[in-house]
């Protein structure tokens, strides 16, 4: 049987630093999202730029929040099928490996979870398990599924299953359930703020609000699930493999996709004003067709922006002088995984009541991505100076090496002494 190599085969490098571009938008986000770790209010706020942070906001709202994410989803998508197609380049079915690989991520995800419940690495683990199947699956049936999942074919199903079952147990209603603020008593990860009870709030909490959010009438994970199948596919046709080739091509997708971004955008208009927040308590609610397709036009303009902004970066590493300066962005996306974590740990520790959440949770959003940048622009300089003395960064050899149940190299020009 053929043994797989230890040492990191030829990398796109265009890929790398577009992952490293995705993450930049991932801590701008969860540092505007406090990386969903609630605190109560401060009693006095520090460092407040209200222009400042209101314009933060802003571009959290309208550039940043579920555009880059998109990206990274798309992304991991492609790494499966270049993981996949690679092996079976040199005969080897990759396929138990990869279910192995997912499940070591999937219990990786959920011991993060434990510090925030922002965390994707477990949403991707389950979602890398679920398209291992579609790998050799006919390329008009992944793009039948990427567009049903996209646009919003889940969401149809579950709104019509749900008001039929309104009408039959006669319980429709026409208003939101509400919760009365002032019959809830402050939980234990506020009122007694610690370590531990942080921990449990996160796994007896939040962890079923994300799989609502995931699998609910938001449905954020199908979504998700259809960037992973683009992903499979845009490998298929070896885009990325051509992309040098065919410059005119990715010109006219930018063009394409800017000009359904602002046809999808004009649509949007005509609808009224919508209140999604629906979709998380549902009970008792009828809910209309108009909200789920709005919500699907949403995910849609989400998607378009996504391509976007992926293929101005495609066409601005084209030129000589955008390479340059996006190769930067390379190593860092190497690291995806350590740097992801190394945001998530740090974003834990500056916004959990027990340690710096009551003095740092209470600076203004400008302040907050500010530090956040802070930390971006350090893990940079790390990730490249890391990667000159190393194959991988940290998290990713430890992945690896548990995917192949053996130690691999890990140190540049040093051989590996364990047993």
């Amino acid at each position: 049987m053929k043994t797989l190599t230890s040492l990191p085969i030829q990398r796109i490098s265009v890929l790398d630093a577009l992952r490293g571009f995705a993450l930049l938008g991932v801590i701008i986000m969860h540092m505007l999202q406090k990386f969903g770790i609630p605190n109560p209010p401060p009693e006095e706020a520090y460092f407040q730029f209200p222009v400042l942070d209101q314009a933060m906001k802003f571009i959290g709202r309208n550039i940043v929040m579920g555009r880059f994410i998109n990206i990274f989803a798309f992304l991991f998508g492609l790494s499966f099928f270049i993981q996949m197609d690679r092996s079976a380049q040199k005969g080897i079915n990759f396929s138990r490996r990869f279910a192995w690989r997912m499940s070591l991520l999937l219990v990786f995800g959920l011991l993060i979870h434990s510090f925030y419940s922002l965390e994707i690495l477990s949403v991707y683990a389950f979602f890398g398990l679920l398209i291992l199947p579609l790998y050799k699956v006919n390329q008009w049936v992944l793009l039948g599924l990427f567009a049903f999942l996209l646009l919003g074919g889940p969401r149809i199903l579950q709104i019509t299953d749900h008001n039929y079952q309104l009408e039959i147990t006669e319980k429709k209603s026409d208003t939101t359930s509400e919760i009365n603020p002032g019959t809830l008593e402050l939980p234990a990860h506020l009122s007694q703020p610690s370590l531990l009870n942080s921990v449990k709030y996160n796994y007896q909490e939040r962890l079923w609000g994300k799989l609502n959010y995931q699998f609910g009438f938001m449905g954020r994970g199908y979504v998700t699930l259809a960037l992973f199948i683009l992903g499979l596919w845009v490998g298929r046709i070896r885009f990325f493999e051509t992309i040098t080739q065919f410059r005119k091509r990715n010109y006219l997708l930018l063009a394409g996709f800017s000009l359904a971004f602002l046809l999808v955008s004009l649509l949007l208009t005509l609808f009224p004003e919508m209140n999604i927040r629906i979709f998380f308590r549902p009970q008792g609610n009828f809910l209309s067709p108009t909200l789920g397709l709005y919500q699907s036009m949403q995910d849609l303009n989400l998607f378009l922006f996504s391509a976007i902004l992926t293929m101005a970066f495609i066409s601005l590493y084209q030129t000589a002088v955008g390479e340059r300066i996006l190769s930067v962005l390379s190593p860092y996306g190497r690291m995806a995984l350590t740097n992801y974590v190394g945001q998530g740990i740090l974003g834990f520790f500056l916004f959990s009541p027990w340690c710096l959440g009551s003095s740092f949770g209470s600076y203004g959003a400008f302040t907050q991505v500010m530090a956040g940048l802070l930390i971006y622009i350090i893990q940079i300089l790390y990730s490249r100076q890391h990667l000159k003395t190393h194959y991988y960064g940290l998290l990713e050899w430890a992945w690896r090496s548990a995917t192949y149940m053996k130690w691999q190299s890990y140190q540049k020009n040093k051989k590996i002494t364990w047993a």
